[in-house]
């Protein structure tokens, strides 16, 4: 199932042994059930992302996330859309596994901001239950 995000269009690729390994110790975690991953590569501390919510309606009402990192530390930044000011700093080291459940993604902003400290690389995979078209009631 291809997913649509920032204007671009992903189609998938079939799970290979290391992705399938984390995906069932992440749903062990959570008791959740996910069929995607997406994979975003910040090179440095100049790459980053935007203030946003994982509020796309393939992932449904409540969607969970389990979002791993691996490579250099990277600061995680929540905010209340209904208090933009109030912010809350997540160090997300090596190895480090957030959980995004509920209504989070209803009254939460996240991003990762340029840190121009940072030198070296960091992988983040977000793993996610896309729901067919059929399920976006």
């Amino acid at each position: 199932m291809s997913y649509s995000y920032s204007g671009i269009n992903s189609n998938p690729n079939p799970w290979n042994k290391g992705l399938t390994y984390i995906k069932q110790k992440i749903q062990s975690v959570t008791e959740d059930q996910f069929n995607s991953v997406l994979l975003n590569w910040y090179r440095n501390g100049e790459d980053y992302l935007n203030w946003h919510s994982d509020d796309e309606k393939e992932l449904g009402q409540n969607p969970t996330i389990g979002s791993v990192n691996f490579g250099e530390t990277r600061d995680f930044l929540i905010r209340r859309i209904d208090n933009p000011t109030m912010k809350i700093s997540i160090p997300l080291k090596h190895g480090t596994l957030l959980i995004m459940r509920g209504e989070m993604q209803h009254h939460w902003q996240h991003s990762v901001p340029k840190r121009k400290r940072v030198k070296g690389s960091r992988f983040n995979l977000t793993f996610r239950q896309i729901k067919d078209s059929y399920d976006w009631a």
